[in-house]
């Protein structure tokens, strides 16, 4: 009997192997979306900042006469008395000088809403299935990254600068890592069950 109950608690080499394998991938999972997470809250700053950021274009040593536009706010100088007149609002419309500004502005206003929304999304973690909640933040930064392409493709000389280009790339490699993640999480649980379940019978 004592035999018997001796068995029953060893388990086969190849189910041993499979809850060691299990465990770390969980624990690599976790530590992956962890990294995910804090990714996605710096993309947001970065995002934040290119918004209000107003040197878009000019203010730069190459600049015939000082002066920037940014997305919504721009300053022209004064060659005569080189004091800056500044002008533009995110809530006025009218006040921005161009078509494609304003265009780009609600472009890049609406990546900035969506990559915040997605950090917002991170409540859902404790209520939602996990897969689920790296699949909304997933859809919502690709929108981001679309938008984010957009906004810079429309504004003029909006390509010239690296840091645009960064970021652009930085949307669409977190996306695709929250897609990665959100599949690997389905396929996770419904494998483990049927493995248990098998061992049972």
């Amino acid at each position: 009997m004592e035999k018997v109950e001796k068995d029953k608690d060893k388990m086969l080499p190849a189910q041993e192997a499979a809850k060691i394998y299990h465990t770390n991938y969980v624990r690599n999972a976790r530590a992956i979306g962890v990294l995910w997470a804090i990714f996605t809250i710096c993309f947001a700053i970065i995002c934040v900042v290119v918004f209000i950021q107003p040197y878009w274009i000019g203010d730069s040593v190459n600049t015939p006469q000082a002066g920037y536009f940014g997305l919504f706010h721009y300053c022209i100088g004064n060659a005569l008395t080189s004091e800056l007149i500044c002008k533009g609002s995110v809530f006025d419309f009218a006040s921005i000088p161009s078509g494609a500004f304003r265009t780009a502005m609600f472009m890049v206003a609406t990546s900035t809403l969506l990559v915040v929304a997605s950090i917002i999304s991170f409540s859902l973690f404790m209520f939602c299935n996990t897969g689920s909640v790296y699949k909304i933040c997933a859809w919502m930064q690709l929108a981001a990254a679309v938008t984010m392409v957009m906004g810079c493709g429309i504004y003029p000389d909006g390509w010239d600068s690296d840091e645009v280009k960064r970021i652009i790339l930085d949307a669409l490699i977190l996306s695709f890592l929250a897609f990665t993640l959100g599949n690997r999480q389905d396929k996770l649980l419904p494998e483990d069950f049927e493995v248990e379940g098998a061992d049972s019978h």
